[in-house]
């Protein structure tokens, strides 16, 4: 799986629960734990922050991450990082997959390639020019108990962008997108596509940046969220929506 760099929320490890860093305040003691964040990172952009069920420890959001910290303002000290479950969960990684589930089902999917009628749904950010996408790609063509709702995000492969234009263009965009992914067809690097092509194409990448796509292929299988080519996990969620 390829992924794009990302703002960077500094981890490491504090006692079973907390991933953390500490960062000390230059400035005076800030009593307000938002403004004591903002001002120890403010290069971070944050959306919200709110107090979590553990005294003491809010949640912050920025964009489509989430994160844990603890303001101490006797020591004006700051805790950030992740929060885990006894059994190894990541509580941040948790929130992140339903805020992005949550964007997910608001997707304009008129705007996607759709392939198949099958009663489960598959929402596909994928890139022509990757390698996983196109074994993801492979092992999903032959299920007939899907729909799937491809949309392009080449972040890793900028060159795919014709690739890309290529299938958009088509008028069996479903065939043109199966000729593209199994190597049977190569577009020609000086074709010529419209306007409406290329701003649909930009719309692709822009609609898996609002919701959250760091990397190629992911899938929302019925809503869940999955990275890369994950072909037990494929099977795992197929059985149990053949089973609804």
């Amino acid at each position: 799986m390829k992924l794009i760099a990302k703002v960077s929320l500094i981890w490491m490890s504090v006692a079973a629960m907390l991933l953390s860093v500490s960062a000390c305040l230059a400035a005076p003691v800030v009593t307000k734990p938002e403004a004591a964040l903002r001002q120890a990172f403010p290069q971070i952009p944050v959306d919200s922050v709110q107090e979590t069920e553990i005294k003491g420890v809010y949640e912050a959001t920025s964009g489509q991450n989430i994160f844990f910290f603890q303001y101490f303002p006797e020591k004006d000290y700051l805790f950030v990082g992740d929060i885990y479950t006894k059994d190894g969960r990541s509580l941040a990684k948790e929130k992140k997959q339903a805020l992005s589930a949550k964007l997910v089902s608001t997707l304009p999917l008129e705007k996607a390639v759709k392939i198949g009628t099958g009663k489960t749904t598959i929402i596909e950010f994928t890139d022509p020019d990757c390698p996983f996408c196109k074994k993801a790609s492979e092992y999903l063509k032959d299920k007939t108990d899907v729909t799937r709702y491809v949309f392009f995000a080449p972040l890793a492969h900028p060159g795919a962008i014709t690739k890309i234009y290529y299938i958009l263009a088509a008028a069996d965009k479903a065939k043109a997108y199966a000729e593209v992914m199994e190597g049977k067809v190569t577009p020609p690097a000086n074709a010529t596509y419209s306007d409406a092509i290329k701003e649909l194409a930009q719309e692709h990448l822009a609609l898996a940046k609002m919701v959250g796509v760091q990397g190629t292929p992911t899938f929302f299988i019925n809503g869940t969220e999955v990275v890369g080519a994950d072909i037990p996990q494929f099977e795992r969620l197929l059985k149990e929506s053949g089973k609804k």
